[in-house]
């Protein structure tokens, strides 16, 4: 009995460990394309005017993409259109990937890339 549970149990796990493992058609293409996004918006922080600490920094919360995005778009260094642009088109991305779509993947991509730019 305690045999056939542990391979009940390892057979589950297996299953699990391969499906947390899949990658779609272009998955790849967009972790590169999340660095490159990330790798814009740093460079923009970087060179662009500093703000004071908000009350939750103070408190040592830590930040989300959304409130970075929020805080360096009232600076006026990337504009709260761009965000929501890249935000929906990566997440069509992704959905288009786990629906194995490469297509509307790569058309979702490359909405991002026109939205930040070269």
């Amino acid at each position: 009995m305690i045999i056939r549970r542990l391979l009940v149990l390892s057979v589950s796990a297996l299953v699990t460990s391969t499906v947390a493992g899949y990658a779609g058609p272009c998955s790849h293409d967009i972790d590169l394309m999340q660095s490159h996004v990330d790798a814009k918006l740093e460079a923009k922080a970087a060179a662009g005017p500093a703000a004071r600490e908000s009350g939750e920094a103070l408190m040592h919360r830590q930040p989300t993409p959304g409130s970075i995005a929020a805080a360096e778009s009232k600076l006026g260094e990337v504009s709260s259109h761009t965000v929501e642009v890249v935000e929906a088109a990566m997440a069509r991305a992704r959905n288009a990937d786990l629906a194995n779509d490469k297509s509307a993947c790569e058309q979702a991509l490359a909405e991002v890339q026109r939205a930040i730019g070269p």
